[in-house]
């Protein structure tokens, strides 16, 4: 597969600030067509990483090297680097610009040039990729909040990027609005191979994943699929981290001496092993 994010030995301390790094010595290298979750508590990291991609953070000469689709980030390639990337803030609000959906979603491809003709055929298609085309003409102040990060990311796709970074994008969601969100990116990712990025509390997000970073104070200290970081129950709690409810409920069980599975199960698959059990509390 092709390399399209790469992060070499990524340090970065944010200004006037003592103690640890928000960074420290990251090495990280995601797959085109990958979607990786990466959780950690609050001040571990997460979102100063994907600032970092995105070059909104100044790196210096000892930063370290990151490479996004076969660019290194510097000065001079920001720019171009930037268009690979499209980002799909926490609050939707705040990334509104135009006065009506079709207006916000326009906004971006005014502001690359694009000739009239090709941009409204780009705001028509995204619009219908994410299942908005109906609100084209409505304030975005009147969407619910699924709807909005709908529109957010059809501002996003129409610009075509090869990589969408989810920075707590459904934290301030209801679940049926975060249920919306999730399907919308994964029915793209699929479609376009896109690569996802995603950073985030919330663990069904994570489940989506093909992998799982988890930072704590600035380092990668576990990377691995959804199924073999939530085994490790217990130690996310211990990071400040949710997890699933199968395994919350396994390790209930075992503190009560039970020989639960030691595999991941679903709440699916933990109910089927309830089912044929024969446990003695």
């Amino acid at each position: 597969m092709t390399k399209i994010i790469e992060v070499e030995h990524l340090n970065f301390r944010y200004p006037l600030t003592e103690g640890r790094p928000a960074l420290n010595d990251v090495n990280l290298t995601i797959e085109q067509g990958e979607w990786v979750a990466i959780i950690g508590h609050n001040g571990s990291g997460k979102s100063t990483l994907a600032k970092s991609l995105d070059g909104l953070l100044p790196l210096s000469a000892d930063s370290g090297t990151i490479r996004v689709a076969g660019m290194k980030l510097t000065e001079d390639s920001v720019w171009d680097i930037r268009r690979q990337i499209g980002m799909v803030f926490q609050n939707p609000d705040n990334q509104f610009v135009g006065a009506t959906v079709e207006d916000d979603v326009a906004f971006g491809l005014e502001n690359i040039g694009l000739p009239r003709d090709e941009m409204l055929t780009r705001v028509k298609n995204a619009l219908a990729r994410v299942r908005m085309t109906d609100f084209a003409d409505k304030e975005p102040a009147r969407l619910s909040g699924g709807q909005k990060q709908r529109v957010a990311i059809a501002g996003i796709i129409a610009l075509q990027p090869q990589i969408i970074i989810l920075d707590e994008s459904t934290s301030m969601l209801d679940p049926n609005g975060r249920i919306e969100v999730l399907n919308t990116v994964q029915e793209l990712k699929e479609q376009e191979n896109l690569t996802v990025l995603s950073i985030t509390h919330d663990i069904d997000e994570a489940a989506n994943a093909n992998r799982i970073v988890v930072l704590d104070d600035g380092e990668i200290k576990e990377s691995g699929t959804p199924a073999e970081i939530f085994q490790y129950g217990e130690r996310l709690i211990e990071l400040g981290l949710d997890v699933p409810y199968a395994e919350r409920l396994k390790a209930a069980l075992r503190k009560r001496g039970a020989a639960v599975p030691t595999e991941y199960l679903t709440e699916e698959g933990l109910v089927d092993w309830l089912w044929t059990s024969h446990l003695k509390m």
